[in-house]
């Protein structure tokens, strides 16, 4: 037997028929098929042939975004704005041992305009032990 304030809601809901739809406003772009399509997808240049940059599976990408968490994490909170502090200047390389993900994290700054082969430090570079569900393990204790 329902509950008294159960029965309500159900009566409340059936009584109610549901939403109606959001209607398309002017200023939504529309596609071919006349239907709204959502931020303007139609004027994106999607690319005919995918030039992939490399295939991870779910697991290692969730590695690889804990670990650039973690690193961006450590950087100077006032430097965020910069592009020596934001991941622009990262490269992340993910490997995978022994059932976990090792993610090293290397600094590029050469993306930010510094003279190529010029480094911010002396051989920079993190790595981090992550779980498949991304879970950041440990970080190598070699200090940069």
């Amino acid at each position: 037997m329902l509950k008294p304030h159960y029965f309500v809601l159900f009566v409340s809901l059936l009584a109610d028929g549901g939403t109606e739809p959001p209607k398309a406003k002017a200023s939504t772009p529309v596609s071919d098929a006349g239907t709204p399509s959502p931020n303007g997808v139609d004027s994106i240049p999607w690319p005919k042939d995918l030039r992939p940059l490399a295939t991870l599976d779910g697991p290692a990408v969730l590695a690889a975004h804990a670990a650039l968490q973690q690193v961006l994490s450590r950087f100077p909170k006032g430097g965020t704005s910069t592009c020596e502090f934001s991941a622009k200047s990262l490269d992340v390389v993910v490997g995978q041992e022994a059932g976990l993900y090792f993610v090293r994290i290397d600094r590029r700054p050469e993306r930010c305009g510094w003279a190529p082969g010029v480094s911010l430090e002396f051989d920079w570079f993190e790595l981090y032990a992550v779980s498949p569900d991304g879970r950041v393990l440990g970080r190598h204790p070699y200090m940069p």
